[in-house]
């Protein structure tokens, strides 16, 4: 868990719509209609303003000054102070009434999502366990039913409907589902608040009768036994989401009774489990961002005593699988990059281990998932993947795609005896395709490929990969798409998105909802900042802790280059980022306000330097390591001091903005949006429109439905569209 669109003017009663550009920004700009150089300037009704209380810290001599530092309910996670309640639906009432008006467009876009989603989405079917599955949408519905057929019988027979349990619920979202080896028993986890906080039930799927089993304050994430007997989970702390323990839970009875197979006392180190591909092994890790330790347990005796394999003072990451009494791990013990070893079942002290594939600065070994009678093995070199096929004798060949630049990971494979296996692929230009690769035969097979039902023609859209010199001379990889016909000449507008951070990546895949945008005249490129790990694991430490700054100078400079390029102009672009990316989000607000059109930040990670000081919060521990501890380190203080977002918005013009949280949100949780938007209307000297969105019944991924997302995806696209003086 971590904090991871050319028309005439916008003619509409409750705007003042107003020229925006600034004399650089117009000198800078092309000649271009006035309509294409406006701004969204504030509604004709109140703008809400939140109440100023003082309020005061010492932290290493420093006083820190926050007058809205009461927008943080004291009863978190409850959330019941009605001023704080008050303030919030005020703020909604306001992006609703910039809404209104805009109703028309929200309907054209959400229609046009729709009209590329398949109402009857039906899945590759796989094998697994003697049947064979399937999942697939019912017209209209929001959620997935899944079906199961015996492979001796043609009937087939609906064993989870997602949409009948969601029905009660206005928020719903399901975690996990397992059904037990001997296919009697099948589990699931639901949440139908948005806290991130599951619950875990059992089902008998011979009688259809639900078990006395109900396992509260979980991850979500299910393990059955191999007896079919028991249930692995993992068991949050009751006063705030923090993973305790790893246990086994025994059907028929009681949880307080369930057993603890490994506590975690440090609660700044995550928990996970979970099989591995042979199915002989459970697997638990507990990790930070640099450290992993890990232990194994046989599947077939939950009762044993945990082997540890990889210790938290070794001080590496590790990924691991296990094959033909071999565990085959990734780490990154003696190159950054990492390398894959294997050992011995029976003796895996860290002195036997053998290296299968050495480290290498050229290439980034990512995952990989062992098979009975092969491996595979996904990797990065300069930013472009690979997904390498090896068998145990040491021969492997790469799989040969049909694109440059592209996304692939490994599909669902369940089955550890299969002789092929299973990939998911996608492009900046080319829709979600499923295929299977027959291993013997590297015969690449398509089993399916995403319907786009309004119709789409890939070969009117292009997609290049550009690198992007960054202030300290590091080049930034920039993937780019837009519509046929685009005009490097700075006359047309686009949607730069980034995250950079953790180490997770962006990958140039596929979007429905783009399309909306690009045949409205836009380019869309994604930012690969340091803080993601597109150019390898260093990539990852070069925008972290001291090096944080990295990721958002990386953006700003891409953002410019593009301008330089004749991509757009200054002050033409739009950006947007989520959590995480949301933090640089603001950040590219504070550096460059000049540069960007309109910001969307959603669930923004704004307040960092606060939250960083409260180690009462769920994320806040596991997360010094990403970004330092400034309360025991004065160095780290200064240095989040220097770039949080929220501590460093001054009086000055700034860009349009459409800010997002929601109130159950664990994650980044709702007042830094909250606080964020509130000292933004404090001080910005311009009267550009500021509106904030808080889903009141929902966390950090707001809407749980397929439709509800969409419909949240088109008022966000209307916000950045009208920003651009497009209304249709």
């Amino acid at each position: 868990m971590s904090r991871q669109f050319f028309a005439p003017a916008l003619a509409v009663c409750s705007l003042a719509i107003l020229a925006g550009c600034s004399p650089s920004q117009e000198s800078q700009m092309p000649e271009k209609p006035i309509a294409e150089q406006q701004r969204l300037k504030q509604l004709s009704i109140q703008t809400p303003q939140a109440n100023k209380i003082p309020f005061t810290a010492q932290f290493h001599g420093k006083t820190i000054t926050d007058h809205f530092n009461w927008l943080k309910d004291a009863g978190y996670p409850e959330v019941n102070e009605q001023p704080i309640i008050d303030y919030l639906n005020q703020e909604n009432t306001y992006f609703n009434t910039f809404l209104a008006p805009q109703k028309a467009l929200v309907d054209t876009l959400f229609e046009e999502f729709k009209g590329r989603t398949n109402d009857t989405e039906i899945s590759v079917p796989w094998i697994e366990n003697g049947y064979d599955y399937r999942s697939y949408y019912k017209l209209g519905e929001e959620y997935l039913t899944f079906s199961r057929r015996k492979l001796d019988s043609d009937e087939e027979l609906v064993f989870l409907s997602v949409t009948e349990l969601a029905e009660p619920f206005d928020y719903f979202t399901m975690d996990d589902w397992e059904i037990s080896p001997n296919n009697q028993f099948i589990a699931y986890s639901y949440n139908t608040n948005g806290d991130e906080r599951y619950r875990i039930v059992v089902r008998d799927l011979n009688t259809g009768e639900m078990l006395s089993d109900e396992l509260n304050d979980t991850s979500g994430d299910i393990v059955f036994s191999a007896d079919s007997r028991s249930i692995v989970y993992a068991a949050l702390a009751t006063d705030r989401w923090y993973t305790e323990s790893v246990k086994v839970h025994k059907l028929g009875s009681e949880q307080v009774n369930d057993k603890v197979i490994f506590a975690e006392s440090d609660d700044s180190f995550f928990l996970s489990f979970g099989l591995t591909s042979s199915k002989e092994y459970l697997v638990i890790s507990s990790g930070q961002s640099e450290t992993s330790e890990t232990y194994v347990i046989p599947a077939s005796d939950f009762a044993a005593t945990p082997i540890q394999l990889v210790s938290r003072e070794q001080r590496f990451l590790n990924n691991i699988d296990h094959a033909n009494g071999y565990f085959y791990i990734v780490a990154n013990d003696t190159h950054t990059n990492s390398r894959l070893v294997k050992v011995s079942d029976k003796y895996p002290s860290y002195d036997n281990w053998e290296t299968v594939i050495v480290g290498s600065d050229e290439r980034y070994l990512m995952d990989m998932q062992n098979f009975q009678n092969f491996m595979v093995v996904t990797s990065r070199e300069n930013g472009i993947e690979r997904f390498t096929v090896y068998d145990y004798a040491g021969n492997n060949h790469d799989v040969t795609f049909p694109e440059s630049v592209f996304s692939v990971y490994n599909g669902n494979n369940p089955e550890f005896k299969q002789d092929f296996v299973r990939i998911n692929y996608t492009s900046m230009i080319t829709p979600s395709t499923v295929f299977d690769y027959k291993v013997g035969s590297t015969a690449l097979t398509t089993r399916k490929v995403q319907e786009i039902p309004s119709g789409y023609d890939k070969s009117q859209y292009v997609t290049e990969r550009i690198m992007a010199p960054a202030r300290d001379g590091v080049m930034v990889p920039v993937t780019l798409v837009y519509k046929k016909g685009f005009k490097k000449d700075t006359s047309q507008p686009m949607y730069l998105y980034g995250y950079g951070a953790y180490g997770s990546t962006v990958s140039p895949s596929f979007s429905t909802t783009r399309l909306s945008i690009l045949d409205r005249g836009f380019s869309y490129a994604i930012a690969h900042v340091r803080g993601s790990d597109m150019l390898g694991h260093q990539w990852y430490l070069d925008g972290k802790l001291e090096k944080r700054m990295n990721t958002f100078n990386d953006f700003v400079d891409v953002a410019r280059h593009l301008v330089a390029e004749k991509y757009v102009a200054q002050g033409n672009i739009s950006i947007s980022g989520r959590s995480a990316g949301g933090e640089l989000m603001g950040a590219a607000t504070i550096q460059a306000p000049e540069l960007w059109r309109s910001v969307t930040l959603g669930v923004p990670f704004v307040d960092v330097l606060n939250t960083m000081l409260d180690a009462n919060l769920p994320l806040t521990p596991p997360e010094w390591s990403e970004w330092g501890n400034p309360i025991e380190d004065p160095v780290a203080f200064d240095y989040i001091q220097s770039y949080s977002p929220y501590d460093n918005i001054v009086a000055r013009e700034y860009p349009p903005m459409l800010v997002t949280g929601g109130i159950n949100d664990p994650r980044v949780t709702y007042w830094e949006p909250a606080k964020w938007t509130a000292r933004m209307r404090e001080l910005k000297t311009d009267d550009n429109l500021l509106i904030m969105r808080i889903n009141m019944g929902a966390g950090h991924f707001s809407n749980s439905g397929r439709y509800g997302r969409l419909r949240d995806y088109a008022e966000e696209y209307v916000f950045m569209l009208a920003s651009h003086g497009i209304t249709e």
